[in-house]
C-alpha cells in the first residue's frame, strides 16, 4: 500500500490581501509627498512651509489612503458575501441541480463523468457550501477580502513611505532640496519595487524600473509646475 507523504509549500498568492495594500501605500507615500515637497519647493517657498505642507501630505494621504481601501475592499465582502447567501439559498432548495453543475465543472476539466459526479457527491456530503465556494466561486480563505486588514495595512505603509522623503527637508539646504529629495526618493521607490518583487516573486528589474520611472515622472511634472507659478507670483 502506498504511503503519503506530506511537505510544506509556500504558495506566495497567500500575502495577496497585505502585500497589495502595502506596497501600494509605500509607494502613493513616497511618490505623492516627495512630489508635493518638489512642488513647493521649487516655487520658493521656506524650507518650513515645505515641511508644513509635506506633514499634512502625509497625514491627508495617509487617511485618504485607509478610507479609500476600506470602501473599495468593503465593496468586494459585500459582493462576496451576496454570493455565499445566493449559493447556500440554492443550496437549500435546489441541491440537485447543484449537484449537476458541480459535476460539469468537474468534467470540464477532464475529470470522467461518473467519477466526477462521485466527487462532488462526497464533496457535498463533506461541505457542500465551502466546496461550491471554492470551486464554483473561486474564493478562498486567502484570497478572500479583507478591509480592515487592507484599511490598516495602506495608511501604516503609506505613512512610512511619506516619512521617507519628508524626513530630508530639514536636513537639506534649501538650495538642495528639491535635487536632493528627488534622487532620495527615486532611490526608496527602486528598493520599495525591488522588495515587493522579492516578496511577491515578481521580477525585481522589472518592478523597480516601472515604480522609479513613474515616481521620476510624478516630481519633475510637480517641479515644473512649482517652478513657473513660483516664478508667475
Amino acid at each position: 500500500m502506498s504511503r503519503l507523504h506530506s511537505h510544506p509549500e509556500l504558495h506566495l498568492v497567500a500575502r495577496v490581501g497585505w502585500l497589495r495594500a502595502a506596497v501600494l501605500g509605500a509607494n502613493d507615500g513616497i511618490v505623492s509627498t516627495a512630489s508635493l515637497i518638489v512642488g513647493v519647493a521649487a516655487a520658493g517657498s521656506p524650507q518650513s512651509d515645505v515641511l508644513v505642507a509635506g506633514l499634512a501630505g502625509l497625514v491627508a494621504g495617509a487617511m485618504s489612503m485607509a478610507a479609500g481601501e476600506y470602501v473599495s475592499v468593503s465593496s468586494q465582502s459585500d459582493t462576496e458575501q451576496a454570493d455565499l447567501a445566493r449559493e447556500r439559498a440554492e443550496l437549500a432548495t435546489r441541491p440537485d441541480f447543484e449537484h449537476e453543475e458541480l459535476t460539469r465543472l468537474y468534467v470540464d476539466r477532464g475529470v470522467h463523468p461518473d467519477l466526477a459526479s462521485t466527487v462532488a457527491t462526497q464533496l457535498m456530503a463533506a461541505d457542500a457550501l465551502g466546496t461550491h465556494t471554492r470551486d464554483e466561486l473561486g474564493m478562498s480563505a486567502t484570497t478572500t477580502a479583507r478591509p480592515i486588514q487592507a484599511a490598516f495595512t495602506s495608511a501604516l505603509t503609506f505613512a512610512v513611505g511619506a516619512a521617507l522623503p519628508l524626513a530630508l527637508v530639514p536636513l537639506l539646504p534649501a538650495p538642495r532640496l528639491v535635487i536632493g529629495v528627488s534622487a532620495a526618493s527615486l532611490a526608496f521607490l527602486a528598493l520599495l519595487g525591488a522588495v515587493g518583487a522579492r516578496a511577491g516573486g515578481a521580477s525585481v528589474v522589472r518592478a523597480t524600473v516601472r515604480v522609479t520611472f513613474w515616481g521620476a515622472l510624478a516630481m519633475a511634472l510637480t517641479a515644473v509646475i512649482g517652478a513657473l507659478f513660483g516664478v508667475a507670483a
